[in-house]
């Protein structure tokens, strides 16, 4: 995924536990420098959720 508003490595890593406390999720890749998040599922998870997910931790 594309993400924007990341702007630390406080940023990487609040993304990463937030999406790897998701029960779909086996591993997050995190890059704030690329404003890009890699995700390894271990079961299908609607991208709107993974959205949802990033967009509410980095607004908080």
């Amino acid at each position: 995924m594309k993400i924007d508003g990341m702007m630390c490595g406080r940023c990487d890593a609040r993304v990463r536990k937030s999406l790897e406390a998701l029960p779909q999720v086996d591993e997050v890749i995190v890059s704030h420098t690329e404003g890009t998040v890699v995700v390894k599922r271990n079961a299908e998870i609607d991208s709107e959720v993974l959205k949802k997910t990033v967009e509410d931790i980095l607004n908080s």
